[in-house]
């Protein structure tokens, strides 16, 4: 399986700026999202500029604790979709487990328990759709 990058719209066309990419589940996978990401916003940026410096950086952030969380928690490809809505940009990550995200608790050793709620804590709205084949999280962020 190899990694599948979509993009639609552009300025020109008037059109909303989307992206999908789909990912085989390796650690690398992780920072290969964060780019695509970059790339993402940078082409977006060209179209409709953040209103706060912040947005991007956030986005960055939700899509690689996702990404991570996708790797770590279930087995298998991933996908991350990005698209500019009216106000901000939605994010969907797929994966193939169909156990939504919980808080744990914070572990001072490194071992996480910080991801979920900084998702929560981004995002304007965070929804889980659960599928036989996976979840969907949904995450809307101000752009």
């Amino acid at each position: 399986m190899t990694t599948e990058h979509r993009w639609q719209g552009s300025a020109a066309s008037g059109s909303t700026p989307e992206q999908a990419t789909r990912y085989r589940g390796e650690l690398h996978d992780v920072t290969n999202a964060r780019l695509d990401t970059e790339r993402f916003l940078d082409d977006l940026t060209g179209v409709a500029p953040p209103t706060a410096p912040e947005h991007w950086d956030d986005i960055l952030l939700v899509v690689n604790e996702l990404a991570a969380n996708a790797v770590q928690y279930a087995p298998g490809p991933f996908e991350v979709r990005l698209r500019k809505t009216f106000d901000g940009v939605h994010v969907v990550v797929h994966d193939t487990s169909s156990t939504p995200p919980a808080p744990r608790p914070f572990r001072r050793d490194g071992g996480g328990g910080v991801g979920w709620y900084l998702v929560q804590s981004l995002g304007s709205q965070v929804s889980v759709v659960t599928r036989p084949d996976g979840k969907d999280v949904h995450v809307f962020l101000p752009w």
